[in-house]
């Protein structure tokens, strides 16, 4: 009799089986002519993430996955960003871009509740300028005795792009609609304006304003306001060729 050549040369594909003297002929039998091939471990994409994308929810910027650097990120930067944040901030980026010739311009314009000067907005105004950011910021810029509104339209006028910081204090002002919700008619009605969530959430935003409230942003529940501010600097930082 045959003797099957298998505990030396293996049957691990159908040429071992078919050479062997006494498999060859009901190999195809036993398996339902099915070939049974050497077994290979399934390749699996590699995957990577520099930490977690937060807890955003709906309307935020939140994002679980890797986190990444922007095609604004300029060589060696450290800032990354949730693909969400990316996506967000990209037309902001476009403005900036396209208003980079304009002389004389302000960074950005900073828009926050009157109760909060010299609380968070002020915390969020030092560390930009700390970056080197240009920032329109009513405590400094309104001289005592000019028409506040008048003021407020110069800097939105000077300014690249805006910055919202929503606070609960905000969200009281736009209930009354004060001079807070007139700046934010201006800069909703461009891509210029970035919101900044601070000690609140989206679904308290869009409860008070759904039009704000569909504009993604920042959160400083994902990021301290420090970092915070590095995505805005790197964000409206200008080439080195068209700085003025």
């Amino acid at each position: 009799m045959a003797r099957c050549t298998a505990p030396v040369e293996g049957h691990r594909s159908s040429s071992a089986a078919a050479n062997c003297p006494a498999c060859r002929g009901s190999y195809g039998r036993r398996y339902g002519g099915y070939s049974y091939n050497s077994y290979s471990p399934p390749s699996y994409a590699a995957s990577w993430s520099s930490g977690s994308g937060g807890s955003g929810g709906s309307g935020g910027s939140g994002s679980s996955g890797s986190r990444v650097r922007a095609r604004w990120s300029r060589a060696g930067s450290s800032v990354l960003y949730t693909p969400a944040e990316v996506r967000a901030l990209t037309p902001i980026r476009e403005t900036v871009e396209k208003r980079a010739p304009a002389p004389d311009l302000r960074d950005v314009f900073l828009c926050h509740a009157w109760d909060d000067r010299q609380g968070p907005a002020k915390e969020l105004h030092d560390h930009l300028e700390a970056r080197g950011v240009k920032v329109w910021f009513s405590e400094k810029d309104v001289v005592l005795g000019t028409p506040l509104l008048r003021e407020i339209d110069r800097g939105l006028a000077k300014s690249r792009v805006g910055i919202v910081l929503v606070t609960p204090n905000l969200l009281s002002r736009l209930r009354g609609e004060g001079i807070a919700d007139k700046e934010l008619s201006a800069l909703l009605a461009r891509d210029q304006l970035v919101p900044i969530v601070h000690n609140t959430t989206y679904d308290a935003l869009r409860d008070v304003s759904p039009l704000l409230g569909s504009r993604s942003g920042l959160s400083t529940a994902e990021n301290p306001m420090a970092d915070v501010a590095a995505k805005l600097a790197e964000l409206v930082a200008l080439p080195v060729h068209q700085i003025q």
